[in-house]
C-alpha cells in the first residue's frame, strides 16, 4: 500500500501528517524546523513514501534540500492553490493544513513548484541584497529633498555623489538645516559604499557566468537583468516551450471567461517581480536611450506607434524573455533572426 504526508511548516515546529491509500489518518505529529528531526519521524515507521509535500515559502529550499539528500521524494507544492482549498474551510490550525496537504499528496491535486539550486538562491540572495540598498538609498533621498522643500530649498537634478554636495550648499547658511540633514547625508554615503560592493559582487558574476555573458549582448540588457534571469529561470529545461517564459514572470494579460463574457485584462504580474520589473527596465532602455539599431526595437517602436509606448514595452518585455531563453537553450548570441522567435514553441526534446 501507499503511504503519503503532508507537511505544515512553520519557523518553529512543522506538523506532519502520514496517510494511507484510502485516505486514512495514520500517524501525525509535530517536530522541530529542521530536516533531521522530520527524516528521523519519517523514518521511524519503516514504511516507504509515495510522495511527501511542503508548501513553499522561507524555509522550504533548505528542508527541500535536506530531506531529497535523503533519498526521501519530497515535492515543494504552490501555496495559492492549497490556500484556496483551505479557505473553504471555517477552521484553521496547523494540523489541519498538515492534512490537507498529505490529502492533496494522495489524490494529485496540487501544483509543483521549481526548488532553485543553491547557486542560484546564492546570487538572488546578493541581488536582493542589493535591491534593498538601492530603494534604501532613494529614501533617504527623497526625504532629505522633501523636507528641504519646505523651505524653498530645491535640490533638482543632483543624483548619485552629487547629491550630497548640493544639500550641503543649499544649507550652508542655515546650522539648524545642515545639523538635521548632515545625519542622513552620511547614512546615505554609507549605504552607496556597500551598494559600491554589491554592484562589485553582481558584475563578477556575471562576467564568470558564459550565460550571463550571453545575454548581455541583447541591447539594454545589462549584468543586473542578465543575472536576474539567470537565477529567475535556474534550469532553462524546465519550460518545454520559450512562450511560456512569458507566462511566468506575469506578462501576459488576465482573462476572464464565462457564459457570454470574454474579456482581457492588465498583465497577471504573477511570478517573479524583479525578473519582471528588470526585463521593463531593459526595455525602456531598449526602446528610449539605446543608439544601437536592432530588429527587436524596430518591432517595438512600430508597436508603440499602434498602441501607444506603455503597451509597447509590455509587449517587448514579454517578447524579450522568450527570446533569452532560447538563446539560452541553444548557446547563441544576440540577435536572433527577425520573427525568429514566432518558432520558438518547441519541445523540450527538440531544443535538446
Amino acid at each position: 500500500m501507499e503511504y503519503f504526508v503532508g507537511m505544515d511548516v512553520s519557523m518553529a515546529s512543522i506538523s506532519i501528517c502520514e496517510i494511507d491509500a484510502k485516505g486514512t489518518v495514520i500517524r501525525e505529529g509535530k517536530v522541530s524546523s529542521t530536516p533531521e528531526a522530520v527524516a528521523t519521524w519519517l523514518e521511524e515507521s519503516g514504511r516507504g513514501f509515495a510522495r511527501i509535500g511542503l508548501e513553499a515559502g522561507p524555509l522550504a529550499p533548505w528542508l527541500y534540500a535536506g530531506l531529497s539528500s535523503r533519498g526521501l521524494p519530497v515535492i515543494c507544492i504552490e501555496t495559492r492553490q492549497m490556500k484556496a482549498f483551505a479557505s473553504a474551510s471555517p477552521v484553521k490550525t496547523d494540523r489541519r493544513d498538515a492534512r490537507l496537504i498529505s490529502q492533496a499528496m494522495r489524490t494529485g491535486l496540487y501544483r509543483a513548484t521549481h526548488v532553485k539550486t543553491a547557486r542560484s538562491q546564492e546570487l538572488r540572495m546578493v541581488l536582493t541584497h542589493r535591491e534593498t540598498l538601492v530603494h534604501q538609498v532613494r529614501q533617504l533621498s527623497n526625504t532629505v529633498r522633501g523636507t528641504l522643500k519646505a523651505f524653498g530649498l530645491k535640490v533638482g537634478m543632483a543624483r548619485g555623489r552629487l547629491f550630497a554636495a548640493r544639500v550641503r550648499e543649499l544649507t550652508a547658511d542655515n546650522p539648524h538645516l545642515s545639523a538635521a540633514a548632515e545625519p542622513l547625508l552620511l547614512a546615505r554615503q554609507a549605504l552607496l559604499e556597500q551598494l559600491d560592493k554589491l554592484d562589485r559582487q553582481v558584475h563578477a558574476a556575471a562576467r564568470d557566468d558564459s550565460v550571463c555573458r550571453r545575454l548581455m549582448t541583447v541591447p539594454g540588457v545589462g549584468p543586473v537583468t542578465a543575472l536576474a534571469f539567470r537565477t529567475g529561470l535556474d534550469v532553462p529545461e524546465r519550460f518545454q516551450k520559450s512562450v511560456m517564459v512569458g507566462a511566468h514572470f506575469g506578462l501576459v494579460p488576465r482573462r476572464y471567461a464565462s457564459g457570454e463574457q470574454d474579456r482581457s485584462g492588465p498583465i497577471s504580474k504573477c511570478g517573479d517581480a524583479m525578473v519582471r520589473w528588470l526585463l521593463f527596465e531593459a526595455v525602456n532602455a531598449l526602446l528610449t536611450r539605446t543608439r544601437r539599431w536592432s530588429w527587436l526595437k524596430h518591432w517595438g517602436l512600430a508597436v508603440a506607434k499602434r498602441r501607444g509606448m506603455k503597451r509597447a514595452k509590455v509587449a517587448v518585455a514579454r517578447r524579450l524573455a522568450v527570446i533569452m531563453h532560447r538563446m539560452w537553450i541553444i548557446a547563441t548570441d544576440f540577435p536572433v533572426p527577425q520573427g525568429g522567435d514566432r518558432h520558438l514553441n518547441t519541445t523540450k526534446t527538440e531544443t535538446a
